[in-house]
């Protein structure tokens, strides 16, 4: 492994880190042998091939995680992958709490790691379900109703951002909830963005 492959601002943000910083450190080492090109995106050590996302290094507060974009395209055979929610669909996780646990896995993340490119390199891609599979909100519909120019705009969203917006939307329990949520983000729907842009 060079220093000549390690981003500067990856440096910046681990010297900045105060949990989990020896973990991070461990496993940035182990993928940066398998090849990979660092950057900081989304706030977080991300590894790329021919800049598309393979992993992400990324901390919470019961464990780290290396975050695999396809993960769901992987075999697994250790089932160490972990899908973090029920919402997420292509992403998989593996967790560490300590520093000896991503040493004692060194050669078998280095393996799944290899895989992740591969799948890359195929381009094989997740089959990811549709907005259309999610039931919109009854209070969205309303408002596509009333507003033809919304429902245009809502569905030149990418697929990420529409099912973050049924999500979000949905989860209210209230009728009067989903409606002021919805008028709240009209203005960011005709504008192109998702819910966190």
């Amino acid at each position: 492994m060079t220093t000549n492959r390690m981003n500067p601002k990856v440096d910046e943000y681990l010297s900045k880190t105060k949990k989990w910083k020896e973990e991070f450190e461990k496993l940035r080492m182990i993928i940066l042998d398998c090849q990979l090109t660092e950057e900081l995106k989304w706030k977080n050590p991300c590894y790329t091939y021919k800049n598309k996302n393979i992993v992400l290094i990324h901390g919470f507060k019961e464990y780290c995680a290396l975050l695999f974009f396809k993960g769901v395209l992987l075999r697994d055979t250790h089932n160490i992958l972990i899908q973090q929610t029920e919402k997420v669909q292509a992403g998989r996780q593996i967790r560490f709490t300590n520093v000896q646990e991503i040493v004692e896995m060194e050669s078998l993340l280095k393996d799944y790691i290899k895989e992740a490119i591969e799948v890359e390199k195929s381009g094989k891609e997740v089959d990811y379900k549709k907005h259309t599979e999610y039931i919109i909100p009854e209070e969205l519909q309303h408002k596509f109703n009333e507003m033809p120019a919304l429902k245009t705009a809502f569905e030149a969203l990418t697929p990420g951002r529409q099912r973050a917006y049924i999500y979000y939307f949905s989860e209210a329990k209230q009728s009067k909830t989903r409606q002021s949520r919805i008028e709240k983000y009209v203005p960011h729907i005709l504008d192109g963005l998702g819910l966190n842009d």
